[in-house]
């Protein structure tokens, strides 16, 4: 039949071909393939130095995905899941709390459309919003605000 086991370097090439991955999530996704005389590092180091392997774009990648639908301390951690550099994790983190109420605001219109009838449902709207990481001062202007002013 061939050969079908791929090499290391395939094996990271398919997976950055998908999405950005950083050097600690390729690490660990390769890791159980290395194959006797098989060097991880090198390969990685390779890529790397190729610019297969981008810090800055894997930030820009989550930033991109994620900050329409989560708030900046649900995206810190999956920065930090990915073990990303805690310098570039907190710049991200800087840039996202600029947007950080208009983002709340735009999560909470496309989930509920209108403001909370009872003290139960906007407990129960600004739940929705924490769990997606947005602090609880911007929970409660975003879900607060909506209630005063319906046509902002």
């Amino acid at each position: 039949m061939g050969f079908t086991a791929l090499s290391l370097k395939g094996r990271a090439l398919r997976l950055l071909s998908q999405r950005e991955h950083s050097r600690a999530e390729l690490q660990r996704k390769l890791r159980p393939h290395v194959q006797e005389g098989e060097d991880l590092e090198a390969v990685l180091d390779d890529l790397q130095a190729k610019d297969f392997i981008s810090e800055a774009r894997v930030v820009e990648s989550v930033l991109h995905r994620r900050a329409g639908r989560l708030g900046a301390s649900r995206i810190r951690q999956e920065l930090q899941a990915k073990g990303l550099g805690a310098e570039a994790v907190q710049q991200a983190v800087v840039q996202l709390q600029g947007s950080e109420l208009e983002r709340a605001r735009e999560v909470w219109r496309r989930k509920f459309g209108e403001p909370a009838a009872d003290p139960q449902t906007r407990a129960k709207h600004m739940r929705f919003l924490l769990v997606r990481g947005f602090s609880g001062d911007v929970v409660r202007r975003a879900v607060l605000g909506a209630d005063e002013s319906d046509e902002g």
